[in-house]
């Protein structure tokens, strides 16, 4: 089998011959074009929720054993909105109403005295502070 090759013809269009037309680039280097198309890597950024934080418990006479107070701005980092939970040594474990008072450190929570000297807690004690998800009675002990 022999096959005969076209010859090419002079005189007509490109488009009548099967050519594609090709768009027009943007004038400019490649690089100056690609530079307004964001990297893959901005376009999908993940914010690290924390979702517990070491603090300090400062012991405050004026709060009944049931609340704790906690800076507003902890409080929606971790996600906190009616209560908390307090965390010991991994050993006392406590739930609380928070109430969020602007003048409370961001690393402390404020808690009834009574209660923590009860189970043996110091004032300024480092513990966990997490957003409670249980439903046990609140100012109380838990079992751990």
């Amino acid at each position: 089998m022999v096959f005969e090759e076209e010859a090419p013809r002079e005189g007509i269009e490109g488009s009548e011959q099967g050519e594609e037309v090709q768009p027009e680039r943007p004038r400019g280097s490649l690089k100056d074009i690609l530079s307004v198309i964001p990297p893959a890597s901005s376009l999908k950024v993940r914010e690290k929720k924390i979702s517990e934080k070491r603090i300090r418990l400062k012991y405050d006479d004026s709060l009944p054993p049931e609340k704790a107070k906690i800076n507003p701005r902890l409080a929606s980092m971790l996600g906190i909105t009616e209560k908390l939970e307090v965390v010991v040594a991994r050993r006392h474990r406590f739930v609380f109403l928070a109430i969020q008072d602007e003048e409370v450190d961001e690393n402390h929570v404020h808690v009834n005295p009574d209660l923590m000297e009860e189970h043996g807690i110091a004032d300024e004690s480092i513990a966990t502070v997490r957003p409670y998800r249980g439903t046990e009675k609140l100012g109380v002990r838990l079992n751990v």
